[in-house]
């Protein structure tokens, strides 16, 4: 097969999601040669639950695998795990790949799916208050293990960010009986989701028990008691047992800046995932596209469809049709998705009522939808992926009944 190399393997680094989809989809697409799968975990695992579930003491590590060890088997596919790559090293025929530890591989391909580390924001006093192991991030199960263990009934939480990590660990503590602070001058978190939803999305912390603040935290001190948080202008500080930061991810580049790949917040690659060197891809977190509107994607399914197409660029075989982006994430009982995009000036068209699950937010061009967010309708989401990514024109008055089978939406019948 075109793009194929008996010899040396594919070389995966990193176990998340898009190198797992994308180590299946080789297989899936016909390649015959080796695949050698390399993650720094156990194995490769599942990362939303480590806010939810798996952070809740809900479900174990093997639990949230993303594959069984016999699947990796049956495809053929060698995974090196817990291992780590020191350097790659490409080209005009290989790469070289050394590991920390074990002899060094020689491969057809190496795909970067190194995903992103957590970014600490410039607080005054955040470096010191780091050292007390009071202040946590969460991008690894480990990270979940010793977040969970100070998450005991009645402790004080401040939570810094209220993007999609910071709500879901906000969720899951106050249902471990926390006292939660969700802090972010954003107005309002998520605001992709739409102004409307994004609001009382927010507004449920506080209807179930949390406490938001919309400010920035000034500065934070170890002490005694705990740590002591300056919010905003508040006139006196606040003191927590356990803070979590989660305002964003920084693309792990390391690996690539080493090898002189392009590097400029991210491993800048083009539509195919190349990077600036054929032989070297990369996907999820850590890809970046070229150009003035490039951008990286942090979302759990653009990396399994990178994952998909980067298969397709190394066996030079066309690549999947493309699809609208889709996210979800679920917060005090409720489940969220949203599929395209809730473009701000794009007419809003609600089904059913804010506030009232199940309900779900289309934004609408005339008779185009361009996204959707909903909240438990699930069947609205798959409707609304198949109006968007086939472009199919409907009545908006049709679609914000409830009553209106959207089935017959996509059919085109009354």
């Amino acid at each position: 097969m075109a793009g194929s190399d008996t010899q040396n393997p594919v070389v995966i680094v990193g176990g998340g999601i898009g190198g797992v989809s994308l180590a299946g989809a080789l297989r899936a697409r016909g390649h015959l040669g080796g695949i050698v799968l390399i993650d720094e975990a156990e194995f490769p695992y599942d990362r939303p639950p480590l806010s939810k579930a798996f952070l809740a003491g809900e479900r174990t590590l093997k639990e949230i695998a993303l594959q069984s060890a016999e699947w990796y088997a049956e495809q053929d596919i060698s995974l090196l795990a817990p291992a780590r790559v020191a350097a790659i090293t490409p080209g005009d025929d290989s790469v070289r790949v050394d590991l920390a530890e074990g002899d060094p591989l020689e491969a057809s391909h190496v795909v970067l799916a190194t995903g992103g580390q957590a970014v600490l924001p410039p607080i005054p006093g955040l470096a010191e208050t780091t050292e007390t192991g009071r202040v946590h991030t969460l991008r690894e199960h480990r990270d979940a293990e010793r977040l969970r263990t100070a998450l005991t009934p009645g402790a004080r939480l401040l939570v810094i960010g209220a993007g999609l990590i910071g709500a879901e660990v906000a969720s899951t503590a106050v249902g471990l009986g926390c006292s939660v602070v969700l802090a972010d001058p954003a107005d309002p978190p998520l605001a992709a989701a739409g102004l409307d939803v994004a609001r009382w999305l927010h507004g449920l912390h506080r209807v179930h028990g949390a406490e938001t603040v919309g400010t920035t935290v000034e500065s934070l001190c170890p002490t005694e008691a705990g740590i002591q948080a300056q919010l905003g202008d508040e006139e006196a500080p606040r003191v927590f047992d356990a803070v979590l930061v989660g305002v964003g991810i920084a693309p792990r580049t390391q690996l690539a800046e080493a090898a002189d790949l392009e590097v400029d917040r991210g491993v800048l690659v083009d539509e195919f995932h190349r990077t600036s060197h054929p032989r070297v891809l990369a996907i999820g977190d850590v890809a970046r596209t070229r150009g003035p509107d490039g951008h990286r994607s942090e979302h759990w399914d653009a990396a399994k469809r990178d994952g998909e197409r980067a298969a397709a660029t190394i066996l030079e075989a066309p690549a999947p049709t493309a699809v609208a982006p889709w996210w979800w994430s679920d917060r005090h009982g409720l489940h969220v998705e949203g599929i395209g995009e809730m473009v701000p000036d794009a007419r809003q068209v609600v089904r059913g009522q804010v506030g009232q699950p199940p309900f779900t937010t289309f934004a609408v061009d005339g008779a185009r939808v361009l996204g959707a967010v909903a909240v438990d309708d699930p069947q609205a989401i798959r409707a609304a992926r198949r109006l968007i990514e086939r472009g199919i024109e409907v009545d908006p008055d049709r679609l914000a009944d409830p009553a209106t089978d959207l089935r017959k939406l996509l059919r085109g019948t009354p």
